[in-house]
């Protein structure tokens, strides 16, 4: 075993596990460096309190005198925690979050010194916007962006820090982040349900988005990880021989949490019971070394910032525990690669989820109005759904038998797809008492108990109804779960626009009764949504026919999936719902573009290092001892060596081979980067990179891993998968 190996492997084992104290009760801790409503009912005054709480509930604007006192209040609590700086806390088109600490600390320029934090620090800071994406909006030399408090998501400490969650805009109002589109949607969607919703209940006044995500990653040694170029540089593993034992056995998913594992669990849900993060569970996932948690649900934008803290504080207790985590969708070839399902619905202020189905007829019309809605909406922009969750990491995972495909569909089960058959064939106009009390007891009537017990799970459909809301299970375990709500939202809230025109029009026009109005659009949208709808297999052969039939897309690539971003369908989408405009959607496509040819720009220059500077060279070095062993057997034998040296002489000639085709390769895609490089229209050049210089990797990589199944142990630098993944 190579020294290097053998030091991360006894390095592995060397260190002492860490000790977790774990409270009595975590909702004794449960949002302890929050910002609650709690701590601002003791923290501010009254007049403050109130303009915070209708900033959250109703929209409105906070005066900024009134932000002078909010900020005192705050500054006040978050001292009394122990903290000595203040963050603007956001969230750039990096994917990753991003913060500026300034001390509470000012000197008033007669020796002393104050703590002190005002409204405008609150409300506005100016960071450097040319730093970050910006797809153009911006130019280097000009830099000025501004981050704006979001009050609907509360402030937080994490360490000595108060974090303040905000916006991030470019000086001449652009969206340079992720939540600004995600908070524009959720009121947008917030409207749109609302009046539909009072076809059922008159009561209601404002309906929230809501997401529980699940988040898949792996933990390997701190020791094993930095051993590995790839892992470090690029996230993943861009080499290595699948070990003997992977997942065949099915012997990790639920088993027993290793108890290193364990401890790091503890950690870090005490951590997020701190920060206000209600993880709930824990489990094996199914390859070794891999791992889930998931959160009780919460509102969507507020969910999507515990989400984007959570990988965070992921990092941070794992480096206390000697852990790496890896978020890459696909870390290892051949075992399971990590998704982050996004579990999706929407819910009223009143208490009711709108995808659950109720106790009476009624009731049910409304979940199959919200419902048959959903369905409607993903079928009308599936390909732009497809595009959310398109990064280059997330295109290992999609589509290889072990994720939902890269083609849109809807999963609702059998029992679900015979209801909405039933109502399709409801007759054109009014309909009779009769058939309107036969629909509602046998069709809309039994919905509860047709859902009670229907445990259909279809994991191969990437949009799948799962009871009481509807599971994005597409989504890439790096992703920022803003980007495919945003998407989510965008079109709910079109959809129910549209649903209700057709449904006045009908009431107003045609005097119809609201019921019998709702019922033929109803149909009529199922009729036309069809398609979409699936329940077979998703990752065959004849799924891919079918789909083509159906007139379905299927972007393999991210770079043909993005496309959906800046169609014209997409950008009167955006503009009409006010969610971003035709400068911020073609600035965030520019963007994305970028990253994926620079993603595999950086893969390929990793594996190119890693094939010849320790591959090479290493497979060079067993081949010497090969050539001296036979050298010495010719020696003793003479002339009848070859009797006695034939295995080592096909050893020989096949570790030749290898190292032709690699260096070979290696050239090969290194000449293909560079005319890729020289292609100024990014788009142009992320598909360059996709289709020219990506498909080497494959090929460089098999004659690397065949290498290691021939080199001597010993001396093989790079650690391997069995020891990556088994070691704990």
């Amino acid at each position: 075993m190579s020294t290097l190996r053998f030091s991360a492997i006894q390095e592995t084992f060397d260190h002492k596990p860490v000790a977790v104290k774990e409270p009595k009760r975590r909702s004794e801790i449960f949002g302890a460096n929050v910002f609650s409503e709690n701590a601002m009912r003791q923290y501010l005054t009254k007049d403050s309190f109130k303009s915070v709480m209708d900033a959250i509930d109703k929209g409105s604007k906070i005066d900024r005198a009134v932000a002078d006192h909010i900020s005192t209040g705050m500054k006040e609590w978050a001292i009394s925690k122990g903290a000595t700086h203040y963050t603007h806390w956001f969230q750039p088109l990096t994917g990753a979050t991003a913060e500026k600490h300034d001390a509470f600390f000012e000197t008033t320029g007669n020796g002393h010194a104050i703590e002190k934090f005002g409204g405008g620090q609150l409300v506005q800071q100016e960071p450097d916007a040319s730093s970050f994406p910006h797809g153009g909006i911006r130019n280097t030399f000009e830099a000025r962006g501004y981050t704006a408090w979001d009050p609907t998501s509360p402030a937080f400490i994490y360490g000595t820090t108060l974090c303040i969650p905000t916006i991030f805009v470019s000086y001449t109002g652009e969206a340079l982040d992720n939540k600004t589109p995600l908070l524009r949607s959720l009121q947008t969607v917030d409207k749109a349900a609302t009046a539909v919703a009072k076809y059922f209940d008159k009561n209601v006044t404002k309906v929230h988005a809501t997401l529980g995500w699940e988040q898949e990653y792996f933990l390997i040694d701190t020791a094993l990880a930095i051993s590995r170029p790839d892992l470090l540089l690029a996230g993943r593993t861009l080499l290595g021989h699948a070990a003997a034992k992977g997942q065949q056995l099915d012997d990790h998913y639920f088993g027993s949490i290793p108890t290193r594992v364990l401890n790091y669990m503890r950690d870090l849900e005490n951590e997020c019971m701190l920060l206000g993060v209600p993880v709930k569970t824990r489990h094996n996932e199914v390859a070794p070394n891999q791992f889930e948690l998931a959160p009780i649900f919460e509102e969507a934008n507020l969910a999507v910032d515990h989400n984007s803290l959570l990988m965070d504080v992921m990092d941070k207790v794992a480096d206390r525990h000697n852990f790496r985590v890896l978020f890459h969708e696909k870390p290892f070839a051949g075992i399971n690669g990590s998704g982050k399902h996004n579990n999706w619905s929407l819910a009223t202020d009143t208490g009711v989820n709108l995808l659950s189905p109720g106790s009476t007829p009624m009731k049910n019309l409304q979940f199959l109005t919200f419902f048959i809605n959903t369905i409607k909406a993903v079928y009308e922009y599936e390909e732009l759904l497809r595009a959310s969750i398109a990064s280059a990491s997330n295109d290992h995972r999609l589509g290889a038998n072990e994720a939902p495909p890269a083609i849109i569909s809807v999963f609702i089960g059998s029992q679900l797809t015979e209801v909405l058959d039933e109502l399709e064939k409801v007759t054109n106009g009014k309909l009779s008492p009769q058939e309107k009390t036969e629909l509602k007891l046998n069709v809309v009537g039994k919905i509860p108990e047709i859902l009670l017990d229907n445990t259909d799970r279809n994991r191969t459909s990437p949009f799948a109804f799962t009871g009481n809301k509807f599971e994005l299970r597409a989504v890439g375990s790096m992703a920022n779960c803003a980007v495919p709500m945003t998407v989510l939202n965008a079109i709910m809230a079109q959809q129910l626009t549209e649903f209700k025109e057709s449904v006045d029009v009908l009431i107003k026009d045609k005097k119809m009764k609201k019921d019998d109005a709702i019922f033929n659009v109803l149909r009529e949208y199922i009729k036309k949504s069809k398609n979409i709808r699936f329940e077979g297999d998703g990752y065959g052969e004849a799924w891919e026919k079918e789909a083509a039939k159906r007139g379905l897309s299927n972007n393999k690539t991210t770079p043909e999936a993005l496309k959906a971003y800046v169609s014209k369908k997409t950008i009167k989408l955006y503009e009409d719902l006010q969610i971003m405009t035709k400068v911020e959607i073609e600035a965030r496509h520019e963007i994305q573009v970028e990253e994926y040819a620079m993603h595999i720009q950086i893969e390929g220059r990793v594996l190119g290092d890693i094939a010849r500077n320790h591959v090479i060279p290493t497979a060079i070095r067993y081949q010497n001892i090969l050539i001296e062993n036979v050298q010495g057997l010719k020696d003793i034998y003479g002339n009848a060596f070859k009797k006695h040296a034939g295995e080592q002489m096909q050893l020989i000639e096949s570790i030749s081979v290898h190292i032709a085709e690699i260096n070979k390769g290696i050239t090969d895609m290194i000449n293909e980067r560079k005319k890729a490089n020289k292609i100024d229209d990014a788009e142009k050049r992320a598909f360059a990179y996709c289709d020219k210089v990506k498909p080497y990797f494959e090929e460089i990589r098999y004659h690397c891993d065949k290498l290691e199944l021939l080199v001597d142990d010993e001396i093989w630098p790079l650690t391997k998968y069995r020891e990556l993944l088994f070691t704990r």
